[in-house]
């Protein structure tokens, strides 16, 4: 099935609205309008997003981001879609998101504007379809610091205020954050089709998705399965980058898992301080299902439910759709270690490769485990190129693998400083860090942005801002264990 773009020149401001979603059957999404509200205005604004979209940031009025505005062409409506949330299987929906529809940018890509927080969809099962600030600044935060890392990720364009409280566990400000993403195709909207047996359907998706996301897939006897082993790829490069820069989602359920490859939902997501595997932050995850090390197999437990969605279209015959999914599910771990070790040999300079690298690797993950050592800073103490020659470690085991170390760097034909420069390029300096994005937070529910303007002008830089250490130190001693919350 071939989907064409039906594309609207959105006057004013530059829109320019592709509504090809709505082409796919009704069982995928609702109209729903967003609800407005009392007193729309702008918290912030990402100025440099709106320019690589192509708008005119004059033109953009602050009913936009609440929804009190439609814009020229736009036609609202919620995505439908189930999911496996902590295992357990739901059916979900915008609950409290609005799709405007996707734009076609100056850049050439087509990407979703949404609004979350705009109020009740179909889909909200009783929720009041609201959001509060805090939350809805975080995600501006930490996915535009996503971004600046190199890492796939949705945006923000904007966050403005309602001038309505939502209640909670207490009374907040109401806000609605403009989400801009490659799309909001997850692995619960194949759940969702498959939970009402429509096959038809189910291929009209897949087709959709394939030739969305994936346009060098031919349309084939074979494109199902190849569209599969695709995402299949995305998401072990995805998962294997935030592991990289300590990165924790939180809150890996199925209906959070983008098959564009993207990272989405920032709910209760964080970064590690000290180096533990085991590391939690959510409230709400108290086995610890989403911890840090257990992010490549949640991904792949993930992607067995989307093979299980997509079992009607890979074959007509069950027994042979089951082996073709067991076959490309049995690539993942091999394709997230590659994409993960990959990565891994750059974090410390690595050019070549050598049979030992892994064991390299991890003994010193090791001995930061046990050390309760600073992931981010370790890294970048490595990349300063007097690492090379003098071990900045006192510890006698770290002192030990750095001899192994450069006995490996002087193995491969670049010399020092090209090995630091590729570390420096690889170990950011700054992440956000959660007592600072905390600190922002408050600030900013106090009616002060300048905390949070500040660390995103930094965390826009994350490779280049050693120097601040303001920035780049870890939570004071004694500081409480650190708590995220879903924000719903």
């Amino acid at each position: 099935m071939s989907f064409k773009t039906s594309e609207h020149s959105g006057s004013g401001a530059g829109w320019r609205w592709d509504h090809s979603y709505k082409q796919l059957p009704a069982l995928y999404f609702s109209h729903a309008l967003p609800q407005p509200v009392r007193q729309p205005s702008v918290v912030i604004f990402n100025e440099p997003l709106a320019v690589s979209l192509g708008l005119d940031k004059e033109l953009l009025e602050a009913g936009i981001f609440t929804g009190n505005i439609i814009p020229p062409g736009a036609d609202p409506i919620a995505q439908a879609y189930a999911g496996h949330q902590f295992g357990h299987f739901t059916g979900l929906g915008d609950g409290r998101a609005i799709l405007l529809g996707a734009h076609f940018a100056t850049d050439g890509g087509l990407y979703d504007i949404q609004l979350k927080g705009a109020g009740r969809t179909p889909y909200s099962r009783g929720g009041d379809g609201r959001a509060a600030l805090g939350p809805m600044l975080r995600e501006y935060i930490i996915s535009e610091a996503m971004h600046a890392l190199g890492i796939p990720t949705t945006r923000s364009l904007a966050v403005a205020k309602t001038g309505e409280n939502v209640e909670r566990a207490e009374i907040l400000e109401g806000a609605v954050l403009t989400r801009v993403a490659a799309s909001h195709i997850r692995v619960g909207t194949f759940q969702w089709v498959a939970a009402h047996e429509d096959k038809p359907a189910l291929e009209a998706l897949s087709d959709y998705t394939r030739e969305r996301h994936f346009p060098e897939i031919p349309a084939g006897e074979m494109r199902h399965f190849d569209f599969f082993e695709a995402v299949m790829e995305r998401q072990a490069a995805l998962i294997a980058r935030w592991l990289h820069v300590g990165f924790i989602h939180g809150v890996m359920n199925t209906d959070n898992m983008a098959l564009c490859g993207e990272t989405i939902d920032y709910g209760p997501c964080a970064f590690m301080d000290e180096y533990d595997p085991k590391t939690v932050f959510s409230s709400i995850d108290r086995a610890g299902r989403y911890a840090y090390e257990k992010q490549a197999a949640i991904a792949r437990w993930n992607l067995a439910r989307l093979a299980e969605a997509m079992l009607p279209v890979l074959h007509d015959d069950q027994k042979t759709a089951v082996d073709m999914a067991n076959e490309a599910l049995g690539k993942f771990d091999g394709r997230f270690q590659f994409h993960w070790l990959a990565g891994m040999r750059a974090k410390l300079g690595l050019f070549t490769k050598e049979e030992d690298d892994a064991s390299l690797i991890q003994d010193l993950l090791n001995a930061m485990q046990a050390h309760r050592m600073d992931f981010t800073n370790t890294f970048r103490t490595l990349s300063d190129e007097s690492a090379m020659t003098t071990c900045p470690f006192e510890q006698t085991d770290l002192t030990e693998w750095h001899r192994r170390w450069i006995e490996r760097l002087k193995r491969q034909p670049q010399n020092q400083a090209e090995a630091s420069q590729r570390m420096r390029d690889q170990n950011p300096a700054v992440i956000p860090r959660n007592h600072l994005v905390e600190q922002a937070l408050t600030a900013a529910s106090e009616g002060n942005l300048e905390v949070m303007n500040r660390l995103l002008a930094v965390l826009a830089r994350p490779y280049e801002s050693g120097h601040l250490t303001e920035y780049t130190s870890p939570a004071p001693a004694g500081s409480p264990a650190y708590q995220t919350f879903c924000g719903t």
